[in-house]
């Protein structure tokens, strides 16, 4: 039986060395490692060693009792989230550690949050209880009030798996059907322990325990007991299954692919049929343990793996189900310019940033043509420090960035119709898009009303590929287009002179033409904030948070405590924790996610300072192309319906 197990947490929990004593008491590690020693098994990594934090989630796999566990240790600063989030979908289990010095912290809200979200079992360790200014029972009163209520204490339960009378009782309360047959045959502890791995799989209880992962006290006795109740149901048969957790690439360049089985057996050799109806052939199967792959011929439905010979898939697919990448929360909202040294040639240095991108697809790596410039979208400065090390350790490029900037986005008001038409002399293509406002957060989405007597239905799913292929820039700021739905009303295409790549020009075309008879709107990123503080420092939270133009919804008062919950620009808040942190003396809970785009708090402002200029952009211009006389010429977006040949 394989199961995976994630470790999760704020920044300086613990998680790592935590860790290493599971796979020293699995005899999978001769001696335990430590984070600030440089030594840790699972931070290989000479940066991680360097920072002494995770940066990159690796595992490693071990047996305990009858069962073989991978443990996932996960980053814990807000910088590497992304990678935190991608490793959650993977986890059977998750355990969430929780300081008893720090208690509840922005993350650790994030983290339990997400948790929920992708419907992980989990349970909770307060760690560092040895520590003399640890305060054990103030932070389980929290959990219990800030994460949940329906915490099962590990001291209920003894070494064997039995129950006290509170752990019974806390129980039977919690399944009927358990009560009733406690009633009347008394108490059965396989009865007792299946209720138990029931109730965690539902997520309608949660596990706790505590101990100092420094010292080594607790963490045996807490794996003896989560090894009773955690469970899992993985089936060989059937056709293979799998869910797509990461990508790498190795010292030559070569992809490889980590993957959860989730059903059936795959083999070397065996065939995969991607979602683009291509079939590719599984040329190699990799075991893994900390940064080491060692080839097998097969594997099983529960068990984590890297292959070789998928070129298609990314972070969040489902491997043999017609089922794409999952959602994610953690979005980048910040932008920042690569520098470097004009000796290195740009176009070598983009390949390296888009093997990069394919490994962590957050970045979203933008090359700007015009100006030969590459961007990253990043969540802050410690993640650009480390990414600018992985570029000079593994490619020798010495790059900087500049200093990150907000990610700003354009949309619509009102519906509008754009024209565009492609005609030099040899070409031809003309398209008519309705282009109208969308749901907040949807993107960009095409649809075809046109008649195939008008334009084939091969064209017109070329016309779809060219609106949904790439960003498309606003007039505002240039910035990417979203949430608007593009439909095709009519087309037209040459017998002899249309080609493919003249509806590319003729969609851009249109879609700019449309902008300009828009009412544009530029978007920022928000944050959805949520405050626990003392209710003294209540005024001051809430002036603050309208200083930097936000919204609250009414403050809820439990005991001495104030809960507050809103919505407030990136921009504007991007650096409050650690006034935050100063504030609150380190008492107080501040817990930022992204929380999509809305309508910028100071458009004006924004557009003046990067001052883009709509009519000098070589790359996309709201002019069409006519020809006459065995010439093309340039026709002004506000006269080109005129000339228009579907009209």
């Amino acid at each position: 039986m394989f199961k995976t197990i994630g470790v999760l947490a704020h920044v300086d929990a613990g998680k790592t060395t935590f860790t290493e004593h599971v796979l020293y008491h699995a005899n999978a590690l001769r001696e335990t490692g430590r984070v600030d020693h440089q030594n840790s098994f699972l931070d290989s990594h000479t940066l991680e060693k360097e920072r002494g934090i995770t940066v990159f989630s690796d595992q490693a796999s071990f047996k305990w009792n009858d069962t073989i566990y991978t443990i996932v240790d996960t980053p814990g600063h807000i910088d590497f989230s992304p990678e935190m989030e991608r490793s959650i979908q993977i986890m059977d289990v998750a355990i969430l550690m929780v300081s008893a010095v720090d208690g509840i912290q922005g993350h650790t809200e994030t983290v339990w949050n997400l948790l929920r979200k992708h419907h992980v079992p989990t349970c909770i360790f307060i760690n560092k209880t040895d520590r003399a200014e640890a305060d054990i029972s103030s932070v389980y009163e929290s959990l219990q009030s800030e994460l949940s209520s329906e915490l099962f204490h590990l001291s209920w339960m003894d070494q064997e798996g039995r129950l006290d009378e509170e752990g019974i009782e806390w129980i039977a309360e919690r399944d009927e059907d358990v009560l009733h047959t406690y009633v009347e045959s008394g108490y059965n502890q396989t009865m007792w322990l299946e209720a138990m791995r029931t109730l965690l799989q539902r997520e309608e209880i949660f596990i706790c325990g505590e101990g100092s992962t420094l010292k080594d006290v607790g963490v045996q006795e807490y794996m003896d007991k989560l090894d009773m109740l955690i469970e899992t149901f993985f089936n060989d048969q059937g056709p293979f299954t799998g869910r797509v957790y990461k990508i790498r690439h190795d010292e030559h360049g070569n992809r490889q692919t980590y993957i959860k089985a989730l059903s059936g057996v795959l083999h070397v050799r065996d065939e995969i049929e991607d979602d683009n109806n291509q079939v590719k052939k599984i040329t190699q199967i990799m075991s893994i343990q900390g940064n080491t792959l060692k080839p097998v011929q097969s594997i099983s439905a529960g068990e984590l793996f890297a292959v070789t010979g998928l070129s298609n898939y990314k972070a969040g697919d489902k491997i043999g189900e017609n089922e794409k990448g999952q959602s994610f929360d953690v979005i980048p909202a910040l932008k920042a310019k690569v520098n470097h040294d004009s000796s290195v040639h740009t176009k070598e240095l983009l390949q390296s940033f888009r093997l990069l991108d394919a490994e962590e697809p957050s970045l979203h790596v933008e090359w700007d043509e015009h100006f030969q410039v590459i961007y990253v979208r990043v969540m802050g400065v410690i993640q650009l420090e480390i990414l600018e090390k992985i570029v000079c350790d593994r490619f020798g490029y010495k790059v900087s960035f500049g200093e990150p900037e907000i990610l700003y986005k354009e949309t619509i008001q009102s519906e509008v119709i754009g024209y565009g038409h492609f005609e030099p002399l040899g070409h031809y293509a003309e398209v008519h898009l309705k282009i109208e406002p969308a749901e907040n957060g949807s993107g960009v989405s095409f649809e075809s009303i046109c008649h195939p007597n008008e334009l084939s239905v091969s064209y017109q799913n070329v016309v779809g590929q060219y609106v949904l292929e790439k960003d498309h820039r606003g007039l505002l700021t240039g910035s990417s287009l979203t949430d608007v739905s593009c439909t095709l009303l009519i087309g037209r295409s040459h017998q002899e002179h249309t080609a493919g790549g003249d509806f590319k020009e003729a969609v851009h075309r249109a879609i700019r033409q449309g902008l300009e008879k828009a009412k544009n709107v530029l978007l920022e990123p928000y944050y959805e904030f949520s405050i626990k503080v003392n209710q003294d420092l209540m005024g001051q939270i809430l002036n603050d948070i309208q200083q930097a133009s936000g919204t609250f919804e009414t403050p809820v008062t439990v005991g001495e405590r104030v809960h507050i919950t809103g919505r407030v620009p990136v921009a504007t808040f991007m650096d409050y924790p650690l006034k935050f942190a100063s504030l609150t003396g380190g008492r107080g809970v501040l817990t930022l996610v992204f929380g999509g785009y809305d309508k910028c708090h100071n458009e004006q402002e924004v557009v003046e300072r990067i001052a883009y200029n709509k009519d000098a952009d070589p790359l996309y211009t709201s002019s069409s192309i006519f020809c006459a006389k065995g010439k093309g010429y340039s026709v002004a977006w506000d006269k080109a319906e005129a000339h228009m040949h579907c009209l």
